[in-house]
């Protein structure tokens, strides 16, 4: 998706603790204002996102917040366990969609973040450009698989420098137009209204020499993680410079009306040489949140927004 400054129509921590353990706290004194207060968040998660997301930080800052996150047992069924005022997942199979749908028919006070099927466009990267963009596709390309799982693989990319080489590459695939962009990428994380930007080292740039020296498919490393942060790097202004904050606004609020989603991440390169071209390269639901500084209070400050909504409406009985 090309943007004209405009918007038109996992590294792991090592140190992990027990959510359920740290988030516990006796329930405040008083009433409906007490119940107002305290929040449960009931979270179904592979082991590697607890490590990953319930960080001993935001755990501690939850608690003194009054927010409980209390593990979901997946063998039985929902309706046995809680209550809870928010569900927080992400998890891609059938049988949990099935089970969370059936749940929020009957329990629809309960917050889901997010709708399974608004996540499932984000699972294949064909209909999750088919929300924001059309393609047009230049003379070399970037090869990425259409199956968002998760795994290793759903994050390999290649370079095909001509079309003649695709047919050596193994689909299913999704093609996108390879933009120089000066090596950095902008990573912009939503959570709700919250937004924010952090700079990654990228691909490096393709030169003419390049184009016309090299022909076939180039295996090109895994880019976009902790490791590669460019934040604190010594960097050429015109480069490092992030995208205006009245653009990811903007931008930020079309996606999340256009995706139903409250939780994603964007990542988005600037062309170099246009400093009022940007382009969407990916968008990923529920991302490595631990990596963003800071995350912890923005979290439980959403988190909380979402509890004060919900006790508003019951107030006024809607």
């Amino acid at each position: 998706m090309r943007l004209h400054g405009d918007v038109s129509d996992d590294e792991e921590e090592d140190a992990v603790m027990d959510p359920a353990l740290l988030s516990s706290s006796s329930p405040p004194a008083g009433a409906a204002a007490a119940a107002a207060s305290r929040l449960v968040v009931g979270y179904a998660l592979t082991k590697k996102k607890v490590k990953s997301f319930l960080q001993p930080k935001l755990l501690l800052l939850a608690r003194k917040k009054g927010i409980s996150f209390i593990p979901i047992d997946e063998t039985r069924p929902l309706s046995e366990q809680g209550p809870f005022d928010i569900i927080l997942h992400k998890k891609t199979s059938k049988e949990w969609q099935r089970f969370l749908e059936d749940y929020h028919e009957v329990h629809p006070e309960v917050t889901v973040l997010d709708p399974p099927n608004a996540i499932e466009h984000l699972n294949n990267r064909q209909s999750m450009l088919e929300e924001v963009a059309d393609l047009n596709l230049s003379s070399f390309y970037v090869a990425k698989p259409l199956v968002v799982d998760g795994t290793s693989k759903s994050h390999e990319l290649s370079l095909a420098y001509d079309e003649a080489s695709l047919p050596m590459l193994d689909p299913p695939l999704v093609l996108q137009e390879f933009v120089n962009h000066g090596g950095i990428l902008f990573k912009v994380y939503i959570i709700g209204e919250a937004i924010q930007v952090v700079r990654r080292f990228s691909l490096p740039d393709v030169n003419t020499y390049d184009l016309l020296n090299n022909v076939g498919i180039y295996r090109l490393p895994r880019v976009s993680c902790a490791a590669a942060s460019a934040d604190h790097a010594d960097l050429d202004p015109r480069i490092a410079e992030l995208p205006p904050r009245p653009l990811l606004e903007k931008l930020g609020r079309e996606l999340r009306g256009r995706l139903g989603l409250r939780l994603f991440n964007i990542d988005m390169i600037r062309e170099l040489g246009a400093n009022d071209r940007y382009y969407i390269i990916d968008i990923n639901y529920f991302p490595g949140y631990g990596k963003m500084p800071g995350y912890e209070h923005i979290f439980t400050d959403f988190l909380q927004s979402l509890g004060q909504n919900k006790y508003q409406r019951c107030l006024s009985g809607g």
